[in-house]
């Protein structure tokens, strides 16, 4: 991980820790790093889109003053899922696409997420050259003066050409179905229901008015409860919920009951190799899949390949083995065939389509699986203790314990988050009890020694 790039872009606290000198320096040095091969005399055009939060407006006026000042041409897009950033930028052939978004942050937080011309995410080391440029050598950023600083333009259809490609990819009967989506007040609230009403479907739409403060606040991908009570007692197909810049989905089927991301891709795939489109047969995960997710593909004749958790680690192995989808339990995922990223409002479409075609209830689905007991917890840690808990002894210690106790009967996964100072502790096993139990030994060391709590 980089200096001021982690998994997923920079990301911090908005103003006081991504703060609008670092936005527009990150306007300049990608400006500068990403259209250096330009023809003498031509002017690079970087796109920018933003999700829903306060502080997007002045993060977007600071990558524009940044980009403008280094003699490139800013265009702003407005409000618009990250997967049209991705889109846009090949559509529209600009030499680079700039994202404000912190996805399923709370409010105070903001990220700056770049895309290279070809729509893909930044590799590490095309990152490492602009931190840098940013942190190292900011001295050498010539600036422009004159008629040489950029301009700035806007797309004011940039919503509605991203709409019109997702509504290419679907295949759905008019009528079929009653849907009801959950837009986490952020970017799929300027999309989704202009995308659904263009496909025939009875959709209603909530959490569809952002106020600058209440994106994913207590709604979207990361607070799905509410949908699943709403699906069940409406009586109605399917639900789909979007996190706060809509590039991932989950799905509640017509019993109240969430579909993950590992399942969304295991009923996906089967119905690509069913298909004859699914490359090679197999499908990429990270090392988060259920146990469950690897049984039900091997039972469906689905090969399996793992990476680390990160969606730019399953692009990067979807990209160099020629895999055509992949992504993560959270319900980010890829399709390589029609998108460059994750994309919510894409898996939806795909996942209602296949519903659509055929005729069988997502529950149906949904009972073909065998979840093993898994528990998730998230300790807050702070910033002075980040990067040290695999080196202590006594985390280490409590982990080789749990371990021992689970044998080939479970799976532990310690992990530092690449956006926020937290600790993910995640076992999997068959008994329930065991995975509580070992999941509380481990995060009790971790506050003891990472949180400065007393062990019980």
């Amino acid at each position: 991980m980089g200096r001021l790039f982690g998994t997923d872009g920079a990301r911090g606290v908005a103003i006081t820790e991504l703060t609008c000198e670092l936005a527009m320096n990150i306007g300049r040095a990608a400006a500068i790093v990403l259209t250096k091969h330009k023809a003498a005399g031509s002017k690079a055009r970087l796109l920018i889109g933003k999700d829903t939060r306060v502080s997007s407006d002045i993060l977007e006026a600071a990558l524009i003053s940044g980009i403008m000042s280094v003699g490139a041409d800013a265009v702003t897009l407005g409000v618009v899922p990250t997967p049209a950033v991705a889109y846009l930028v090949i559509h529209e052939n600009a030499d680079a696409g700039v994202m404000i978004s912190a996805s399923h942050n709370s409010v105070e937080y903001n990220g700056i997420k770049l895309f290279a011309g070809t729509g893909f995410k930044l590799p590490d080391e095309v990152e490492n050259e602009i931190e840098a440029l940013i942190l190292d050598t900011p001295e050498i950023m010539q600036l422009s003066s004159g008629t040489g600083v950029g301009r700035v333009s806007a797309l004011p259809n940039a919503a509605e050409l991203y709409i019109e490609h997702i509504a290419k990819c679907a295949s759905i009967r008019p009528g079929s179905m009653r849907i009801i989506a959950d837009c986490a007040n952020g970017s799929a609230s300027a999309t989704a229901l202009k995308l659904f009403g263009r496909l025939g479907l009875r959709a209603d739409i909530i959490n569809a008015s952002p106020d600058g403060c209440n994106i994913n606040e207590k709604c979207g991908s990361t607070h799905i409860e509410k949908l699943c009570e709403r699906v069940k007692k409406g009586g109605y197909d399917l639900g789909v919920a979007f996190d706060g810049d809509a590039d991932r989905c989950l799905a509640v089927d017509n019993k109240g009951r969430v579909v993950d991301g590992d399942r969304l891709i295991a009923i996906i795939s089967g119905k690509m190799k069913a298909d004859g489109v699914l490359n090679k047969d197999t499908a990429v995960v990270t090392v988060m899949s259920n146990l469950g997710f690897h049984m039900y593909m091997k039972e469906h004749g689905i090969e399996t390949v793992c990476t680390a958790v990160g969606d730019r680690y399953v692009l990067e192995r979807m990209l160099s083995d020629g895999f055509n989808i992949g992504g993560e339990q959270s319900g980010h995922i890829i399709f390589l065939d029609h998108a460059t990223t994750g994309d919510g409002q894409l898996t939806a479409v795909k996942l209602i389509s296949l519903l659509s075609q055929s005729g069988k209830p997502l529950s149906e689905y949904n009972d073909e699986f065998m979840n093993y007991p898994q528990v998730l917890e998230n300790v807050k840690i702070t910033e002075d203790k980040k990067g040290l808990w695999d080196s202590n002894a006594a985390i280490l210690a409590a982990i080789k314990e749990a371990e021992t106790a689970l044998g080939s009967n479970g799976r532990i996964l310690v992990r530092e988050s690449g956006t926020e100072p937290l600790i993910r502790v995640m076992i999997e096993g068959k008994d329930e009890n065991e995975v509580q139990r070992y999941t509380r030994l481990i995060v009790d060391a971790v506050k003891a020694e990472l949180c400065g709590e007393v062990r019980a």
